[in-house]
């Protein structure tokens, strides 16, 4: 969440950053900042009397000695008073911290300048394009057709043991899963990743840490028995292991990769674009993640990126990187770059990758802080990446590689498939 400093000393200018999302924070923002300034006189207050209290309780003892009974009685009397008016405040100032917080966590982060104004998808700029187009025929099929007819995903079956969006993939289908997956962890840990094995369900605190509560309940599955939450994608574990941390500033940045499955329940509409795996509720993805300081994080963005296009390169897949507009931007990021690939036979980009920067957002929320060489502690900046999203990456593999004679494997991938064609 944003600091009550940057909205405090900077109010007029968070409002119209604000607005850049399509968030109206005027109302909210004035309610903050008033909420804000009662709690610090509150404070005050209550550091007034706690003290005065105080001072009253060590010279109570000396007024009985020295014999100046009605003295210690009035000094006794007051601070009974005291204590009394310090519980009311504490509880008048419990209550304001718990109504400013509430209101904080439903303020979005703010955009950074560069993000471009816009109310959604159609609004994001193209960065940059790469790979080569397919040339296929007219006839050429869809990847939940190529998949029955190879035998590789059985959606059916999977709507039989759970429900729809819970795919079954078989043979050679699961075989060229198990192969993406090493393939692109192997590639995060040259990059210089450390592979961890998080927990696939989190409890509340961490997925308040990353933003996905209270905001997006609805859209993650939740165990209510034990009050855990299945994991929307790695990076709720992964950035959640540095909450309540103090790095050393030699230590950053870190650099985590994982893969997880992921879960999510809110799958989308009918039709085609949800049909197949373009939209699943459970799905795998290798996830990288980075803890950094605010002077780095950008850079670290941009390796982000180039890293991630390195993979798409390697599967020899077209693709585009988009800049996300204010209104299509998630609520906890910065700034965030998409990665589509072409799925030909579709006709169709897809999404197969967002890498964020979360700048202090999320840092905030986890209180995942650094001490710098000159022993001055502050709030890290957090940002993470698909890299990548199997689904429709298997997609457009699918689709793009089909021939009259099967489905050819990139020659980066036949060392973890084992085979070079379906």
């Amino acid at each position: 969440m944003l600091t009550l400093k940057v909205i405090t000393e900077n109010k007029e200018e968070v409002i119209r950053r604000l607005a850049k999302k399509r968030f109206n924070g005027a109302e909210i923002i004035e309610q903050v900042v008033e909420l804000d300034a009662k709690r610090r006189a509150l404070q005050t207050t209550l550091d007034a009397n706690s003290a005065e209290m105080n001072n009253l309780s060590k010279v109570i003892g000396d007024l009985f000695k020295q014999g100046k009974q009605a003295a210690a009685a009035d000094a006794k009397t007051k601070t009974a008073e005291l204590k009394e008016t310090i519980k009311t405040l504490s509880v008048e100032l419990d209550s304001t911290e718990k109504k400013l917080n509430e209101l904080l966590v439903t303020i979005p982060n703010l955009p950074h300048e560069s993000v471009p104004e816009g109310k959604g998808a159609e609004d994001n700029l193209v960065e940059r394009t790469g790979g080569m187009m397919p040339n296929l025929p007219e006839d050429a099929m869809p990847h939940w057709d190529l998949a029955k007819k190879y035998d590789l995903i059985d959606f059916e079956m999977g709507v039989k043991i759970t429900g729809a969006g819970f795919p079954v993939y078989k043979g050679k289908g699961a075989r060229l899963q198990r192969a993406l997956i090493n393939f692109f962890l192997d590639n995060a840990r040259e990059a210089g990743y450390l592979e961890v094995q998080p927990p696939y369900v989190v409890n509340a605190a961490s997925g308040y840490g990353t933003g996905q509560l209270p905001d997006k309940e609805d859209q993650m599955y939740h165990c209510q028995i034990d009050d855990f939450y299945l994991i929307p994608t790695a990076e709720v574990p992964v950035t959640n292991m540095y909450r309540d941390v103090i790095l050393q500033e030699s230590e950053l940045p870190v650099k985590n990769t994982a893969y997880s499955a992921c879960f999510r329940r809110e799958a989308g509409s009918y039709g085609k674009d949800v049909r197949g795996l373009n939209r699943l509720h459970q799905f795998d993805k290798v996830e990288i993640v980075r803890i950094d300081t605010p002077e780095h994080s950008y850079e670290s963005l941009t390796e982000m990126v180039n890293y991630v296009q390195t993979l798409v390169d390697k599967l020899e897949l077209p693709w585009r990187i988009l800049r996300l507009c204010g209104g299509d931007m998630s609520f906890t990021s910065a700034i965030t770059f998409d990665f589509e690939v072409f799925a030909a036979a579709q006709k169709r980009w897809l999404e197969v990758s967002s890498v964020s920067n979360f700048e202090s957002y999320q840092a905030n929320r986890l209180k995942c802080r650094f001490k710098s060489e000159d022993k001055k502690t502050q709030l890290c900046h957090t940002l993470n990446g698909s890299a990548l999203a199997l689904p429709r990456i298997v997609a457009a593999l699918l689709e793009n590689n089909q021939t009259p004679d099967g489905i050819l494997i990139p020659k980066a991938l036949v060392p973890y498939t084992g085979f070079e064609s379906i």
